[in-house]
């Protein structure tokens, strides 16, 4: 569609969309079909059809925008001054919070412009502007951003490398299913929160250590192995080196190829065993990703799937029932690539051929 969310609500919008239903006007004195004129002009068929009706009643005259009938009370410029506060956060403006609510954003327009907004005049501003109320993403305080900004330049070298040696850029993540399954929305009757039980002593059941691995001109893999919590409370819950080293030597073996493996700084990768390892194998290369930025690591997205899809309102009985419902979701993405490709998409990352 060639309107946006909140599209045609400035000055520039409206002239754009007015000169598009003068446009059409003009091909309906020609007689031409609405589905024909909607895709030279990428509009909806129903707004033609709209149009059309207006045409025939009034002419191209009922086709011109109506003019505001007032000036905004916020010009440009100071709505750019506005953005410019709301960016420092409601934190820089006395509150405890980071969220943004209509009431603090007529706030902050009352103390710095010294306007007066209603709340409905406050979502109007902002609609028109291109705001919208969104859920935030999270991250760690201790993140720094221009290392992540670095680091995600960083990759280019990997894939340079990946490339000239014809090797497979890997990715490595691990992570923890237990007993109690993540939330999704559910329908319910209006007015009735909906309840899903649960176990309520739920302990980590699972592990599982995947990597994401992609080549230009080869279908996108996915390799995983898992690790079940034998119960002993003073044993070893996550993977040791060991583990991982098992883990790439299978990679290896399955791909036929070297590896350009890209992780984060956890401290089982960077054991003085697995150090060695690698010194040792002309095959394997590895990369370390920024400190807390797992939004540049695929596997991150398999995760997801996995607690969005198979694993969310599940009712688990028995721990065996956790690891058939794991692998049941692991077993399927791998003959889905594009589901692993899309992974790689939503870091922002690409792997082409250099």
């Amino acid at each position: 569609m060639r309107y946006p969310q909140g599209g045609g609500l400035t000055a520039e919008r409206q002239e754009f969309r007015e000169e598009l239903r003068l446009q059409a006007a003009e091909r309906f004195a020609l007689g031409e079909g609405s589905p024909a004129i909607a895709r030279d002009l990428r509009v909806g068929v129903r707004s033609v059809r709209w149009w059309r009706h207006a045409w025939t009643g009034g002419g191209p005259r009922s086709l011109r925008s109506q003019r505001p009938a007032s000036l905004p009370r916020l010009s440009g410029r100071q709505f750019a001054q506005l953005e410019a506060e709301l960016a420092k956060g409601p934190a820089a403006h006395g509150w405890e919070d980071q969220c943004w609510t209509l009431a603090r954003d007529r706030t902050v327009i009352g103390r710095r412009f010294h306007l007066t907004y209603t709340i409905r005049g406050v979502r109007k501003l902002l609609m028109r502007n291109g705001w919208s109320c969104q859920v935030p993403a999270c991250r760690a305080m201790e993140r720094d951003d221009d290392a992540v900004a670095v680091g995600q330049g960083g990759v280019a070298p990997c894939r340079r490398l990946a490339a000239a040696r014809g090797a497979w850029l890997v990715f490595e993540d691990e992570a923890g299913f237990s007993m109690t399954p993540p939330h999704a929305k559910t329908w319910s009757p209006r007015g009735r929160t909906p309840v899903v039980r649960v176990r309520g002593r739920s302990r980590r059941r699972l592990s599982i250590a995947a990597l994401t691995c992609y080549k230009p001109g080869h279908r996108s893999r996915l390799i995983y192995r898992p690790r079940r919590d034998d119960g002993n409370r003073d044993g070893r819950k996550s993977f040791s080196w060991r583990a991982y080293r098992d883990l790439l030597i299978a990679a290896h073996q399955q791909l036929d190829g070297p590896l350009v493996l890209i992780w984060d700084n956890l401290n089982v990768h960077k054991a003085a065993g697995l150090r060695e390892f690698a010194e040792t194998c002309d095959w394997l290369t590895i990369y370390y990703l920024p400190p807390y930025a797992p939004d540049l690591n695929p596997v991150e997205g398999i995760w997801s799937l996995l607690r969005r899809g198979w694993l969310s309102n599940v009712a688990f009985s028995t721990p065996d029932h956790l690891v058939q419902t794991v692998r049941r979701g692991l077993r399927y993405i791998p003959y889905r690539s594009h589901l692993i490709d899309g992974c790689l998409t939503e870091t922002g990352l690409t792997v082409q051929p250099v």
